[in-house]
């Protein structure tokens, strides 16, 4: 819901010569709400319940100090001249180690290409295989910057429905159907398998393997993003789509959520057979990935014990999503309902239809507690009455003190209806 402010801005926008000059793609990029709430949450006071955002504090920090200013005194005139288009080989071998963890042994670092973030990823997967009203399927919810890369590239996103077991294979299939018999042509599945952002619900093993037996036959690709998945709670990651399944799926992984997302480095392991143009594509984007950042990060994963600060942050964060989950059942009225994730950072929190939590934000805010409504997890323009809560980086006092201040505002909404 846009401020006088907001209005204002915009109309003033609107009204200026060069808005004639604006791309029809251009007219449907807007802000999301995450970032909305982003710029609010840095008010003091407040308890913010919405940021996904890893508990960097755990990092050895003066450690990692030392490794950049050696890599700038020692290694200078490379850290910080152009690279090469598809990443530094060492960064993409060491890649490869990390997919190994989670079960994907048989990737080649000829097929990794390192990009600026797995967003720039997914902008690549939407410039190569997209053209304006082809279809992409995706979770219903799922990743609000994905939603807005689908937008930017005036894609259609049609949505196939989700249990508390993921992605339903049934659905999939009648999904897939019935969008080809009105003619859509389907380009690919976005999918988040590992504790779904926002819905924390993590594709069940058994299914995995249908769901890309179903694209298989359809001729569909999978786009399998998996930021949280070492983040598994119990410390056993479940196989991605990915491992088995080397020419149908573009895998694509973070450092974001493993060691620091200001280093905006994360990689795609594609097909060999696609690699090529992925990689031209990214080239054209980005020309090179940052030099200094993936050295630095190679340096850390060389010199530093990072199977341990993986360990480190899982304990962290199953006993930060405990302590949410205890909050929910100590304070939440009765008709509310919540996720139960095995890792990741986030719980889905379900209020009764027909309430609609955009406007409880504001609300919210006044009891000095901020969520994400779950509008911005959706391409539909309906009312959600959803929320997204995040536990990663806040303390377990400090999420029982928010889940107690947003109960009440939860509890007036569902009176009021």
């Amino acid at each position: 819901m846009p401020t006088e402010t907001e209005v204002a801005l915009e109309r003033a926008i609107t009204s200026h010569r060069h808005h004639s000059l604006y791309s029809d793609r251009a007219a449907k990029i807007k802000q999301s709400a995450v970032r909305d709430v982003f710029d609010i949450s840095l008010q003091p006071g407040l308890i913010s319940l919405a940021g996904g955002n890893p508990f960097l504090q755990s990092l050895p920090l003066e450690k990692l100090g030392g490794m950049a200013y050696r890599l700038i005194t020692e290694q200078g005139l490379t850290a910080l001249q152009y690279g090469g288009g598809q990443g530094t080989e060492r960064l993409r071998a060491q890649a490869c180690e990390v997919m190994a963890e989670e079960g994907i042994e048989d990737a080649d670092p000829a097929n990794v290409v390192i990009t600026t973030g797995s967003q720039s990823a997914q902008d690549v997967a939407c410039k190569v295989f997209c053209n304006p009203g082809d279809v992409v399927l995706c979770e219903d919810p799922t990743y609000v910057g994905a939603l807005n890369t689908f937008e930017a590239y005036e894609v259609t996103v049609e949505t196939v429905a989700m249990d508390e077991l993921g992605l339903v294979p049934d659905e999939l299939q009648r999904r897939i159907d019935e969008v080809r018999s009105s003619g859509g042509n389907i380009k690919f599945l976005y999918t988040i398998p590992n504790f779904n952002n926002p819905s924390g619900i993590t594709l069940a093993a058994e299914r995995r393997q249908r769901v890309v037996e179903i694209c298989q036959d359809a001729n569909i690709l999978i786009i399998e993003d998996n930021p949280y998945g070492l983040l598994r709670f119990d410390g056993h990651p479940i196989a991605p789509l990915r491992a088995g399944n080397p020419d149908d799926v573009i895998y694509m992984g973070s450092f974001s959520k493993i060691l620091a997302p200001g280093l905006r480095i994360g990689w795609a392991l594609v097909p060999a057979h696609l690699q090529r143009r992925f990689y031209l594509a990214s080239e054209a984007v980005t020309l090179c990935p940052p030099t200094l950042n993936q050295m630095l990060i190679s340096e850390y994963l060389d010199g530093h014990d990072w199977r341990g600060q993986i360990t480190t942050y899982r304990s962290l964060y199953s006993e930060r999503c405990a302590a949410m989950l205890q909050a929910l059942e100590d304070f939440m009225p009765d008709g509310v309902s919540w996720t139960q994730p095995q890792g990741g950072f986030f719980v889905w929190v379900s209020l009764p239809e027909g309430i609609d939590t955009y406007p409880l934000l504001y609300k919210a805010i006044d009891a000095g507690v901020i969520f994400i409504p779950g509008a911005a997890f959706t391409p539909s323009d309906d009312p959600s009455s959803k929320l997204r809560l995040a536990f990663s980086a806040v303390s377990t006092e400090n999420i029982r003190e928010g889940v107690r201040r947003l109960a009440p505002v939860l509890q007036q909404a569902m009176g009021a209806r």
